[in-house]
């Protein structure tokens, strides 16, 4: 087994800086003779903690880390105590890493000083009776270990899940300052330089652009007085409606700021309703929902790339057993004994069979359905004929499923027995 996993492992050699000197101990295992001694330098450590976001636990040998582990808390977890949790992180490093840690010497470093002492508590309930049955399965020692020194465990347990888009968010702005050359020395004596705004440029054209609006001029004047319910002034100057930035009738800042809201890489196309709700928790303009319905409606990318959502407009289903049928054939067969090469499909759409005359028949357009001969006969028996919309089976579904079940009988006979197979059959009546 040694040799078959240094194998394995020697395959991606050359990506292993020193590999040889790290495979060494194994290695020497592959001697002939050359015991196999687990010492107390080989035996494992487990750093765990626990909060009320998640449990993280850390598998060491020797100082180095063999593994991670981190889960979030389940529902009824949430209402643990404190002792509870972090133990409920000693547990689930035992579920995860038992084909370590089965058989061997543990040490188990916790935060929680009070879990030193779980072994021989008297009081324990159901639940730390039941852990501690799986914990007595191994040879483990739990240790004292300060919160500030568990630095590892801490921070799988406390992951904060937006620092990694932090970071990538402040490296684009870190290459912006770069490009402006700047140098910056601090000496004995300092002095502000310069100073570096971020704003966005599209709220400013807006701000500019309401002086320009007779409606909103207005309303500026009534907040400034107090008399404008509902509006107010923002403190770079801007007129809000309920906290929200008044867009002025200007149509190019309009198109801007639509056009951000739709095209931009952050949006993606989304959709009228989408887009409404997504704009009117920033900005208000009166008629905004129709004006967003519309900039939607014109956006060429959306109707070349987007399936049209409309509702399904169905078949009414029949009220009563064979008042409504529909038919197809399913032709271009094999010539049988007596000639035949089509089958005639018939199926009533309520009960699925049907051996009376209809009140409607619904097919496709098929030469031999609207030919005069057919529509004379049903008119003279008094059943009305419903054509299928063209290159659109989907409307005689139930015939076209059945046309499926009949064809795959067809190729399961014609590989089975090898002859034809309607030689006899006039008529097949499924139930």
């Amino acid at each position: 087994m040694v040799r078959s996993f240094l194998g394995l492992a020697g395959y991606y050699r050359r990506f292993v800086e020193n590999f040889s000197r790290i495979a060494t101990p194994l290695t020497l295992l592959t001697r002939k003779g050359a015991p196999f001694v687990w010492s107390k330098a080989c035996s494992f450590v487990i750093y765990s903690d626990a909060s009320k976001k998640g449990l993280g636990c850390v598998l060491m040998q020797q100082g180095k880390v063999v593994a991670y582990a981190s889960r979030q808390l389940k529902s009824h977890e949430q209402n643990y105590p404190t002792h509870d949790l972090e133990l409920a992180a000693v547990v689930f490093a035992f579920k995860i890493w038992r084909h370590y840690l089965y058989g061997e010497k543990i040490q188990i470093f916790t935060d929680h000083k009070s879990l030193k002492y779980f072994f021989t508590h008297e009081e324990l309930n159901m639940r730390q009776r039941r852990w501690l049955e799986l914990v007595k399965d191994y040879d483990c020692e739990i240790l004292y270990h300060p919160g500030k020194a568990n630095v590892v465990a801490d921070a799988l347990s406390r992951k904060v899940s937006h620092s990694a888009a932090l970071i990538t968010r402040q490296a684009p702005l870190h290459r912006d300052l770069e490009r402006t050359e700047i140098a910056v020395s601090v000496g004995a004596v300092t002095m502000q330089l310069a100073q570096l705004t971020v704003q966005s440029t599209l709220r400013q054209k807006i701000i500019d652009a309401q002086s320009n609006d007779p409606y909103l001029v207005e309303k500026h004047g009534l907040a400034e007085a107090g008399q404008a319910v509902g509006f107010s002034i923002s403190s770079d100057g801007g007129i809000l409606f309920e906290r929200r930035l008044c867009v002025p009738s200007d149509s190019a800042v309009k198109t801007e700021l639509l056009s951000e809201a739709h095209s931009s890489p952050f949006s993606m196309h989304p959709s009228s309703t989408k887009m409404y709700q997504d704009l009117k928790r920033v900005y208000w303009w009166r008629n905004m929902n129709r004006e967003v319905a519309e900039f939607v409606g014109k956006c060429l990318v959306c109707q070349l790339v987007k399936a049209p959502r409309q509702k399904p407009a169905p078949l009414s289903v029949p009220e009563w057993k064979w008042e409504n049928v529909s038919m197809d054939f399913i032709t271009r067969l094999p010539r049988t004994l007596r000639g035949f090469t089509v089958i005639w499909v018939v199926v009533d759409r309520l009960t699925k069979s049907a051996h009376f005359v209809p009140v409607s028949i619904i097919s496709d357009r098929d030469a031999r359905f609207t030919s005069k001969f057919w529509k004379g006969l049903q008119t003279a028996m008094g059943t009305r004929l419903d054509f299928s919309t063209t290159f659109h089976p989907q409307t005689d579904g139930q015939t076209e499923r059945l046309n499926q079940v009949l064809e795959d009988m067809l190729r399961a006979w014609a590989l089975e027995f090898l002859d034809p197979l309607f030689a006899g059959v006039r008529w097949v009546s499924r139930d």
